[in-house]
């Protein structure tokens, strides 16, 4: 039998300045890309949005009624307009960007003799990739050591079922897909089981998957729900702005004596009254609220896969969490060793005796060489300290075969071949009753077993079982039990809890999130954890083996009252998504493993370890750990709660200022002394307030401060519900009672003439424009509280409102482009009053409403 051990430490891979060198050369290793979007290219975009066809339909207006100055004011504006959208864009795109390269999907690679995990696009040609069961295989590549690999190539091929493969220290060059026993790995295909160690051949658009990638070029991304409803409501009320145009430009022309100047004024009041309905700032607000808030996310060490997972995150009621490396640091250590009723407890400076040695040297040659499970890198840094000098360390074996874990026996073996010896040494590890089943014990046997394990579990130990067996055919059985095994002992292992997670788990209870903690752990072990952290449920446990005899029916009952689930298997997470997601929960999950995946996907939220976990996990999952921390998802529903908060500021002020502007738009059609109060130049520099507004200083606002006091919203809760159209319409509703009342002022004070009493009513109304942005920074906090938060982008916006209404009320030229008369000091003092003063009861609702 020829022994094919995965032993990366033969190699040292390359060298970082020789990767380096390659990647400048050859590129990333990526698939063809579409084509990035260009400053033009957005311009053109832009071009096409209705809005910007109406603004030039106005400056076009005005150059034929031989309004120069109008028009060329009114076109520069559309090219300022122009600018802001395409910074926003641009904004938005970097985001993305950063987004999807950390998305990529990561590879574990050799480089100067040191294991590197880096993301998948850094791959070059030359680089050795250790390849374990559930990676995705990041470039073609030609296997150099294998163990027991399977790999599922059907991306290319079709067929469904994984292939065998070989390893080869000849080939040069990859192959097909497709045939067992070939060396070759490709592309995109998944590990299946074993190990293995690849030297890349091919990456990028040389790959056999990036020859056909192109086709990937014409996927587009969905839309999420919420841009689902926005959009839903941009076309509604376009069509309601059509309309409302049509009918303003007929009556309006009518009403004034239908010659054709009255025509022209009419068109001109449809297209103000069109612009001032169309609420093009709703798609805006919401692809740049999701795509910089999953930027933010991300800074808190989440990566947003899916971006509906931002909606989600809100409303969850559940979070469901693996105990290892999630509540835990998954840095395990021995703590205890059990053999013969005696018990060693690990200490710096203890000296192990004789009796432990044989438990501890099969604890190691249980586990791998090459260490990735934290358990087995405790065994053998154990065994390393304490035999490392003795005859009981066997680092010169090698192992000939193994037997993985499975649902059906939760224990696993190796079998190793001694340097001298004809006969094969078989160490076997895992749960203390699937070693117990192994060896055949005795019931009396059995019940001992599980008193002491009963023990060790209750001081928040994690137990394993050792056992040993000789083999001495040249043929391996096909099965562990074939093995004529002998139990050696236990080995307590010790994870001690993230400091940060008992307080992170109040605060969830404090939102009225629900913590369940799923552990493959023995009962006593995840009770001393739950403990620990202080789980509300503690003493209730539900074990796999439970689950497996309860129905549907009966797990739906029992969920609601148990918060600790032990001894469960990967698979067994599914049916514990279903019975919650059954009784009405929005479910959070987190997974790691292959099996994993299924609860991921059908959870509403799939969270997947980027540490540890598996690249199938990650490609289930929305969000994506990249630190493992269990206080990284509560971080991250603050983060969601609070992007959803301020992306419904942001559409109710948008909703408000559209009220006073529609109101002002379709007045002077009703009264026919009325003169067009307001002009699209005007709507045009609301928009310049309105646009940064709605994408910079809300996206911007800080979470408030009661945001995890809140109990999770519903997730069927419309985006445009009661509540905020109607405070929506009375904020708007309140600027224009106050324009309104300015417009009679005006003539109160003499100002009779249009050009005068515009300026009243479009400096009242700029003032309340900055009001209702001030006021919507909280819907909970008063103005004078907001002051203390800081937000960069609300000082520019106002300061540079306030300078331009400046320089159009004090500069002649630019209030005759305005249309608009010269005001006194004490004037515009009474109009900046009205218009702050129009939201005045909403900040004393908030006061009542805090009381």
């Amino acid at each position: 039998m020829t022994p094919e051990f995965f032993d990366s430490t033969r190699a040292t891979g390359l060298s970082e300045p020789e990767a380096a060198r390659r990647q400048q050369v050859e590129g990333y290793n990526e698939l063809p890309q579409g084509t990035r979007r260009g400053v033009f290219t957005i311009a053109l975009e832009v071009m096409r949005e209705p809005m910007f066809l109406l603004l030039v339909a106005c400056g076009s207006l005005y150059l034929l009624m031989g309004e120069l100055s109008d028009a060329l004011m009114l076109l520069a504006f559309v090219f300022v307009v122009m600018g802001i959208t395409i910074v926003q864009e641009r904004r938005t795109e970097r985001a993305l960007d950063a987004l999807r390269d950390l998305s990529s999907p990561r590879a574990l690679v050799l480089r100067d003799g040191q294991q590197r995990r880096i993301a998948g696009r850094e791959v070059v040609r030359g680089d050795l990739l250790l390849l374990s069961e559930g990676d995705r295989v990041p470039a073609d590549a030609v296997l150099r050591q294998a163990l027991n690999l399977y790999a599922d190539e059907s991306l290319l091929t079709g067929e469904s079922v994984p292939v065998r493969k070989a390893s080869s220290e000849a080939s040069t060059q990859t192959g097909k897909p497709g045939g067992d026993d070939l060396p070759h790995v490709f592309s995109g295909s998944l590990i299946t089981r074993g190990q293995g160690l690849a030297e890349v051949v091919g990456t990028g658009p040389r790959t056999e998957l990036g020859k056909i990638g192109k086709a990937l070029q014409t996927i587009e991304q969905e839309k999420t729900p919420l841009q689902g409803e926005t959009g839903r409501m941009v076309r509604q009320l376009a069509v309601v702005g059509l309309g409302l145009c049509a009918v303003v430009i007929v009556a309006f022309a009518l009403t004034r004596g239908n010659t054709p100047q009255s025509w022209g004024q009419g068109v001109l009041a449809g297209i103000a009254m069109a612009m001032a309905v169309l609420p093009e700032e709703f798609p805006v607000i919401l692809t740049i609220f999701l795509a910089l808030g999953a930027w933010r996310i991300s800074r808190s060490r989440v990566l947003t896969r899916r971006m509906p997972a931002i909606e989600t995150l809100g409303a969850a009621t559940v979070l469901c969490t693996d105990k290892t490396g999630t509540l835990t640091h998954n840095q395990m250590t021995v703590r205890q060793l059990y053999t013969d009723g005696q018990t060693f407890v690990s200490s710096p400076d203890a000296t192990l005796p004789e009796c432990f040695h044989a438990l501890l040297e099969y604890g190691v040659l249980a586990s791998k060489k090459e260490v990735f499970d934290p358990m087995e890198r405790a065994l053998r840094d154990m065994g390393d300290d304490l035999l490392g000098d003795t005859e009981h360390w066997h680092d010169q074996w090698e192992m000939v075969r193994d037997y993985p874990l499975s649902p059906e026996l939760l224990a696993l073996s190796h079998v190793w071949r001694a340097t001298s010896g004809d006969t094969f040494i078989v160490a076997a590890k895992g749960a203390p009753e699937a070693i117990a089943d192994l060896c055949h014990m005795e019931p009396k046997q059995v019940e001992a077993l599980v008193e002491q394990v009963s023990r060790m579990a209750k001081e928040g130990l994690r137990v394993l079982g050792v056992a040993h067996a000789h083999w001495s055919q040249d043929q391996l059985p096909q099965e562990q039990h074939d093995f004529h095994f002998e139990f050696l002992g236990l080995v307590g292992l010790e994870d001690p809890i993230r400091s940060t997670v008992p307080a992170t788990v109040q605060e969830c209870y404090t939102a009225g999130i629900r913590v369940i903690m799923i552990t493959g752990d023995h009962p006593d072990t995840a009770r001393s954890i739950a403990r620990q952290i202080g789980l509300r449920s503690q003493e209730q446990v539900v074990t796999g083996p439970e689950l497996d005899v309860m129905s549907d029916e009966e797990l739906a009952s029992r969920i609601p009252n148990v918060d600790v689930f032990a001894r469960v298997v990967p698979e067994q997470k599914l049916r514990l998504v279903n019975a919650l997601k059954a009784n009405g929960e929005v479910v959070a999950m987190t997974g790691d493993g292959v099996n994993d995946a299924p609860a991921l996907k059908a959870a509403h939220i799939g969270i997947a370890m980027g540490g540890r976990g598996t690249d199938v996990a990650r490609e289930a999952s929305d969000l994506i750990l990249l630190d493992d921390d269990f206080g990284s998802i509560v971080r991250a529903v603050r983060l969601g709660r609070r992007i959803y908060d301020n992306i419904k500021k942001a559409v109710g002020y948008t909703l408000a200022i559209h009220v006073p502007i529609a109101g002002l738009s379709i007045l002077p059609v009703f009264f026919a002394d009325w003169p067009l109060l307001l002009l699209p130049v005007h709507i045009v520099f609301l928009e310049l307030i309105i646009d940064p507004a709605c994408s910079l200083i809300f996206e911007a606002e800080n979470a408030e401060k009661d945001i995890m006091l809140r109990v999770p919203r519903r997730p069927d809760e419309r985006l445009f519900n009661f509540q905020v159209v109607m405070v929506s319409v009375l904020q708007g509703g309140g600027v224009l009672a106050a324009l309104l009342i300015m417009y009679w002022f005006s003539g109160v004070f003499g100002h009779g003439g249009e050009d005068s009493r515009r300026a009243f009513v479009f400096t009242t109304l700029v003032a309340g424009n900055l009001a209702l942005i001030l006021t919507n920074r909280s819907w909970v906090r008063n103005f004078a509280a907001m002051f203390r938060e800081p937000n960069a982008a609300l000082w520019w916006v106002v300061c540079g409102a306030g300078v331009m209404l400046g320089l159009v009320l004090s500069v002649p030229a630019l209030r005759d482009v305005f249309h608009m008369g010269a005001l006194q000091p004490q004037e515009v003092e009474l109009c900046v009053l009205a218009g702050f003063l129009s939201v005045g009861w909403f900040e004393v609702w908030k006061q009542l409403r805090r009381r």
